[in-house]
């Protein structure tokens, strides 16, 4: 039942915007691969883009877990190689701090899909879960932005469940999350909780003190994140 409702969602949004299809970036990560098959099964037309941005990982395990997913659901797939137009930025750009450069990857990434979205008038989907969400683990107007989410009421473990499901490689579920931020990134280092954690504390479980206050303050410093920009209203 999960899986038909999610795919009639799916469907009923594109034809709702007079679509022809979705396009979303297919990074070889769990969350990729579960919205890009679900895509596939909503849509003939679903294309997955992969987009390698500075990071070596990009070129090597992200690229093959993304092909195996395209391969096995029959997703089309384009590669669109950003290093050179983030090197370009960095250079144009000058001084920037580390979280800055960090982000223009997700950034550019965004701008990508859109580009090719409003060029063959399709939909781009987030790819963004419960878990990252309520950390704020994700970049504003980068992936972050989407024109729908399917899977942004999953926690991580439901992720891993549905992909079991879907018999999905288990490489791409076992390997450490991460973005691809820069090099040996992985998600819950940077966050400094597991996913595990965030999970338990999502379900109202108790967990320990210290996890509690990451996640409260994340979610808290993060907040403008998941609302719509301010405004002034006279």
């Amino acid at each position: 039942m999960e899986l038909k409702n999610r795919v009639a969602f799916i469907r009923d949004v594109v034809a709702s915007a007079g679509a022809a299809g979705v396009v979303f970036g297919n990074s070889g990560g769990k969350d990729a691969a579960l919205v890009g098959a679900l895509c596939k099964l909503a849509c003939v037309n679903t294309v997955g883009v992969i987009m390698p941005c500075g990071s070596q990982r990009n070129y090597g395990s992200d690229k093959t877990d993304a092909l195996l997913v395209a391969t096995q659901f029959g997703i089309e797939t384009r590669e669109v190689d950003l290093t050179t137009m983030r090197e370009a930025l960095l250079q144009a750009a000058g001084g920037l701090n580390d979280a800055a450069i960090s982000n223009i990857a997700p950034r550019l990434r965004m701008t990508t899909l859109y580009a090719i979205a409003q060029n063959e008038n399709l939909l781009v989907a987030g790819t963004s879960n419960k878990s990252e969400r309520h950390m704020g683990y994700f970049t504003k107007w980068g992936d972050g932005a989407s024109d729908f989410r399917v899977i942004a009421d999953l926690t991580v473990a439901e992720v891993y469940e549905f992909l079991r499901y879907l018999d999905v490689p288990e490489g791409i579920i076992s390997k450490a999350p991460s973005a691809g931020l820069f090099e040996g990134q992985t998600d819950e280092a940077e966050m400094g909780v597991t996913y595990a954690s965030i999970d338990a504390y999502l379900r109202g479980d108790v967990i320990e003190e210290e996890d509690r206050a990451i996640i409260e303050k994340a979610h808290r410093l993060t907040m403008h994140k998941r609302c719509a920009p301010v405004t002034y209203e006279n």
